[in-house]
């Protein structure tokens, strides 16, 4: 233990909040792999809390003296970690489990937020939270798999003999638990009365950030609007820190996560909107997180824009290009048989991702690049007077349109009346203007902007 609470004694000297949090890793450090087994070995459950009181106060007693109960309070905190450290080496030996490793975690999260509470913790060690928090969820979702395959395991499992066992309801029940106590780390960070230049808001992104992931997997990603609501409040108040002043690695993830909810909220301007932020602020970063990024921000800029994805662009992210690029190519040459066999095709990695009805509207915009085919063939009206600008044509028959539908539906007779009803949602979707004149047989179109955003 000597080591620990040097690092211990070492990050209170700098009030470095980072080296304290990497004092509560359950990881033991590359340079020391098995720092987690000699902590666990330096003391037994009988000696464990007078061990760790000698240690703080002799490493810290040089360096910086400590008041006496937040002395007493880190000693609960790293009393639970001794414990947690020990369930954990348990579990790699086969002797535990990861719901024992969870629940041990939970004590450390729960004594971590008593010691702000209670034992007056400075909001320079806020990292600490950042650490319990991160590996509580982790932990969570371990346990929660690890249950799951007892439970489905029909020759071992004795919960499957009551009468009364719900498997969904046991699912994610750890992680619904480990919500709570985010929610809990949420609210400590947030109520902090201190000067904004010494608040434990500072700690608030990072919180909320775990909190959007535990929502979305829960599958209750609703959910994270009242964490922003709540937020929004202080925001207006003047009584949280602008989010420019965050790490670059937090503002990315909030901005990603708020972007991602109005595209589920189908608010596509919006999402567009966080989403390019987030891109930008990532935009040297890690190739997974742009690659999710892209993820959302490619439908978006389909369905507002009605940009498509480039092979260029895709190059770099080859699951990305295998998924969007034979969409993009039927949609820009306005396939609609071929669009609706590329979709399907795609349809259950889609809808893991959260952007198959996104993309299913997409073959609206074939239709209206398809449409758009036609209307250019067709040329200009001839001029009625000499040397004046030549007008495109802009009464089509509904015929012509027709014969296009059905070859892009690869050659399946399309009726009249569905014909019309199909241009008829086109103008009542912005994607074409004009008028369907029925008793004539023609689509009246503008004839400025008959396709908007299309250039013609």
């Amino acid at each position: 233990m000597n080591e620990l609470f040097d690092d211990f004694a070492k990050a209170y000297a700098m009030q470095n909040g980072y080296v304290l949090a990497q004092t509560l890793s359950p990881v033991p450090p590359p340079d020391d792999p098995h720092r987690l087994r000699g902590i666990w070995q330096s003391s037994n459950s009988h000696s464990a809390k007078s061990d760790i009181r000698h240690f703080i106060k002799t490493q810290t007693s040089y360096r910086r003296g400590l008041e006496h109960d937040e002395i007493n309070g880190w000693v609960e905190v790293y009393v639970v970690y001794w414990k947690a450290v020990g369930e954990i080496l348990a579990g790699e030996n086969g002797k535990s489990s990861w719901t024992r490793v969870y629940e041990s975690w939970r004590d450390l999260t729960s004594m971590l937020i008593r010691g702000y509470n209670n034992h007056g913790f400075e909001a320079w060690t806020i990292p600490t939270l950042y650490m319990v928090g991160k590996y509580l969820r982790l932990f969570a979702i371990k346990s929660d798999d690890e249950r799951s395959r007892t439970n489905a395991d029909p020759s071992g499992g004795a919960a499957i003999m009551q009468d009364d066992f719900d498997p969904e309801a046991e699912k994610q029940a750890q992680l619904r638990d480990c919500e709570q106590h985010l929610k809990r780390i949420f609210t400590l960070c947030l109520n902090d009365r201190a000067p904004l230049e010494e608040s434990r808001k500072w700690g608030i992104y990072f919180v909320i950030n775990l909190l959007f992931k535990t929502y979305f997997k829960l599958n209750s990603a609703s959910l994270s609007r009242t964490i922003l609501k709540t937020l929004a409040v202080y925001n207006d108040k003047g009584d949280m820190p602008p989010l420019e002043s965050f790490p670059k690695a937090q503002r990315v993830t909030f901005k990603y996560y708020e972007g991602v909810l109005f595209f589920l909220e189908e608010n596509y301007v919006q999402a567009e909107k966080h989403l390019v932020e987030a891109w930008r602020l990532c935009h040297k970063g890690g190739k997974a997180n742009l690659e999710r990024i892209l993820t959302y921000l490619i439908p978006c800029r389909l369905l507002t824009s009605h940009v498509l994805p480039t092979k260029s662009l895709l190059e770099p992210y080859p699951r990305l290009q295998q998924l969007f690029l034979p969409l993009a190519q039927c949609i820009r040459r306005g396939e609609l048989r071929t669009f609706d066999v590329a979709l399907q095709e795609r349809e259950d990695e889609l809808v893991k991702r959260r952007i198959y009805l996104t993309l299913e509207r997409g073959r609206d915009i074939a239709l209206r690049n398809l449409l758009r085919k036609v209307f250019i063939a067709g040329g200009f009206d001839e001029p009625k007077e000499p040397n004046t600008a030549p007008v495109r044509r802009t009464r089509v028959p509904v015929a012509e349109f027709r014969a296009a539908i059905c070859m892009g539906s690869g050659g399946e007779l399309v009726d009249p009346d569905e014909v019309e009803c199909l241009l008829a949602n086109m103008i009542y979707k912005d994607l074409m203007k004009g008028y369907v004149a029925r008793e004539r047989g023609i689509v009246v179109l503008s004839k400025k902007g008959a396709f908007p955003g299309t250039g013609v």
